[in-house]
């Protein structure tokens, strides 16, 4: 997924225009980043995203991200969005596409440790999210679109 789909679904100017960031600022870290998100949009969920390749690769988590081993999430891979996005917080206007409040539920730094394809694994250090989790692309889903997109997030230590 590419930046050009987080932008051709937001309006960034005219009178009812979104408050979401357009484009990505430049970091003054070599450590790369995580976000989560608390996203009260048509359905509560958790956006989770890392930085990777100058973009935040982003996942919706319907339920709060795990903390312990035993608890599972699905995540359904979204848009990439811009860097700057990590620090937004604020209300996306009615009418725009995820359309309600984002505030930051978590953040920090994290390492990564692997990426294939269809794993990704890393070690977070944020204030709630701490330690190794892991993201393993499913075919979970009714339409292939669906199963494309679907993921599960868990940590793997305690």
């Amino acid at each position: 997924m590419t930046l050009k789909s987080y932008k051709t679904k937001r309006k960034f100017s005219g009178k009812n225009k979104t408050t979401e960031p357009k484009t990505s600022t430049k970091k003054k870290t070599k450590e790369k980043i995580f976000v989560v998100q608390k996203h009260d949009a048509s359905h509560l969920h958790y956006d989770f995203r890392l930085e990777m390749n100058h973009t935040l690769k982003s996942w919706a988590v319907p339920k709060e991200p795990p903390r312990d081993k035993k608890t599972k999430r699905l995540a359904i891979q979204v848009e990439d969005h811009p860097l700057s996005y990590a620090t937004f917080e604020g209300e996306i206007p009615e009418g725009h596409y995820g359309a309600g409040t984002v505030k930051i539920w978590d953040s920090g730094t994290y390492e990564l440790i692997k990426k294939e394809p269809k794993e990704i694994e890393v070690n977070l250090k944020g204030k709630k999210l701490k330690g190794k989790y892991v993201l393993i692309k499913t075919n979970y889903g009714k339409t292939p679109e669906q199963k494309k997109k679907s993921w599960l997030l868990f940590k793997v230590d305690n």
